[in-house]
């Protein structure tokens, strides 16, 4: 009789909170904090528009999860830079109009597809680490928006456009908030009730035992790539709707924020352990601590200093799931 009453305080005791609910608290302890600190900052309205600004992120984590699970050091710097191209593109074909949103947004996704496509082949057939391949893929992009631009961006969102992103739709929430909820459930159904999904936790976990189990796993990575390209563009048209006009570098600070988001919210590095609900609420709590370092006034240094420190934390309260990937 007296087993049960010992191991149950120890159990307590051992029990830690998982990744999403602890970035969950982390979020609603940073809000508290800016209500403290600033009057309303808690308030509806802003609030909302927290969650506006982290629809955008969590929209471009989506593909820079799918590559994280893959394993093998993968990660996709590249994705800010090739939203900002979705976008470019997207504002010259829709020019203003409504009646161009579906050939600006399909050139966008393809031309962004077609990049993850090489960033694929050339880490899996010419086995270019990840980290060098998207790197320099980013200057690759550069070049070819600086030759479709001439240097100066043109063209305006579609009007259709800017009313999904910022027309409120229920309760006072803009459209964004709904697009992004349904492109997580998307998500989440991908990685976790799919043939592909299964195959990417698979692979990320161990290339030669899911080799050895019929999983392609070179196809499996570069699809990893392409959807990753694909929803940094579906991010840059959003985000083109949000500001209405483009700049050459939109979306270009999304790039380490992106990856940051995805270890946050728990996903293993080293893959084949993750998913998305982390990574959106790991996007919440980078915009909420963005919005509270601008609160204080804080300084460009003083945010990468703070942001930083938080990764850290979170990294050892994580343990890095040892146990679970055993």
């Amino acid at each position: 009789m007296s087993a049960p009453t010992v191991e149950a305080p120890r159990r307590v005791l051992a029990w830690r909170p998982g990744p999403v609910a602890l970035a969950g608290a982390i979020a609603v302890a940073l809000v508290i904090a800016g209500e403290i600190v600033s009057p309303g900052f808690a308030g509806y309205g802003q609030l909302v528009n927290l969650m506006r600004v982290a629809a955008f992120l969590g929209v471009i984590a989506i593909g820079q999860t799918i590559v994280i699970i893959a394993g093998g050091g993968g990660v996709d710097l590249s994705v800010g830079k090739v939203a900002t191209f979705a976008a470019i593109i997207g504002s010259r074909v829709m020019a203003g109009d409504d009646g161009n949103i579906v050939p600006a947004m399909a050139l966008a996704l393809l031309v962004a597809a077609a990049i993850g496509l090489v960033n694929g082949l050339g880490v899996t057939l010419l086995r270019i680490p990840p980290f060098v391949m998207t790197l320099g893929m980013i200057g690759v992009v550069q070049g070819l928006i600086l030759a479709y631009t001439g240097g100066q961006a043109s063209g305006r969102a579609a009007p259709a456009l800017t009313s999904l992103v910022n027309g409120r739709v229920i309760a006072d929430l803009p459209g964004l908030l709904f697009l992004w909820l349904l492109l997580g459930l998307l998500a989440v159904w991908l990685l976790r009730r799919t043939t592909f999904g299964w195959n990417l936790f698979a692979v990320g976990a161990n290339r030669t035992a899911a080799e050895l189990t019929g999983v392609r796993v070179n196809r499996t990575l570069i699809l990893a790539y392409v959807l990753s390209a694909t929803f940094a563009g579906l991010a840059g048209i959003l985000l083109l709707g949000y500001t209405e006009s483009v700049f050459l570098d939109l979306a270009d600070q999304y790039m380490l924020p992106s990856v940051a988001a995805v270890v946050i919210g728990g996903t293993l590095l080293a893959g084949g352990i993750g998913g998305y609900s982390g990574t959106a609420v790991g996007a919440i709590v980078l915009t909420v601590l963005q919005g509270l370092l601008t609160t204080l006034d804080i300084g460009g240094a003083g945010r990468t200093v703070v942001n930083g420190v938080v990764l850290l934390v979170l990294l050892s309260l994580y343990g890095r799931q040892r146990r679970l990937r055993s």
